[in-house]
């Protein structure tokens, strides 16, 4: 894995940067803060998933190599799942005990109101699912679980919901990075990890247009309600 021996702040949005400086341990941080702490949802989740499938190995063995390729891919997808499920109930306590004062608060750095909106418009079109394809939806998987706890989401429902959509993120995302990395690498010589900016941009764009789409025609069904 490459060091990093310089900061700079757009380092923050740069998903192999956490697996270099921090590894393992933060990196599930990071899964558990993006679900868990409403601050999170700047926190680059998908792309990170994706880099970390890539470098699974690497970080398997900073707590167990088992010395199998998908075993230590495995190890890794158990320990993101388990994290990403704690931060799911840590986001609908947070939401249980808190929900009205959010809607009243103001906007800040580290808070959104669009954002909790756009969560809760999501969760009302597509119900107990939201929870599952949340998690494929930046700023949205961060709210989601908070917007389950101000509704008052049934808590077995909530769970198996949250179980389902963390193990499907999981998976797909570590597997795919892991997978397609082997892929080109095998098959036509070229080392994913030479691109990672281009990918990591790409997957940004194809997870966030739905959000961004869904945020713009929000602000014009309000610009048309006030008008």
């Amino acid at each position: 894995m490459m060091h990093l021996l310089q900061f700079a702040w757009t380092d923050l949005l740069n998903p192999e940067f956490y697996i270099a400086n921090g590894g393992l341990w933060l990196f599930l941080f990071i899964v558990f803060a993006e679900t868990g702490l409403f601050a999170g949802f700047f926190l680059p989740g998908d792309s990170l998933l994706f880099v970390a499938g890539i470098y699974s190995n690497e970080l398997a063995r900073e707590l167990f190599d088992t010395n199998n390729d998908f075993l230590n891919l495995i190890l890794i997808a158990t320990l993101v799942v388990g994290a990403g499920i704690l931060g799911n109930i840590v986001g609908y306590w947070f939401g249980a005990k808190s929900g009205p004062y959010l809607y009243k608060r103001e906007d800040s750095f580290f808070f959104r109101k669009k954002h909790l909106l756009a969560a809760k418009d999501f969760y009302d079109k597509h119900g107990g699912g939201a929870v599952v394809f949340a998690r494929f939806l930046p700023f949205i998987r961060t709210f989601a679980p908070i917007v389950a706890g101000i509704v008052q989401m049934d808590r077995r429902k909530f769970m198996f919901y949250n179980i389902i959509g963390c193990v499907a993120w999981a998976v797909s995302m570590l597997m795919a990075g892991h997978y397609l990395y082997q892929f080109f690498l095998q098959q036509y010589g070229f080392d994913l990890k030479q691109r990672l900016e281009i990918i990591v941009i790409g997957i940004i764009v194809v997870t966030t247009a739905p959000v961004i789409i869904r945020l713009a025609a929000h602000g014009r069904e309000t610009d048309r309600t006030k008008s």
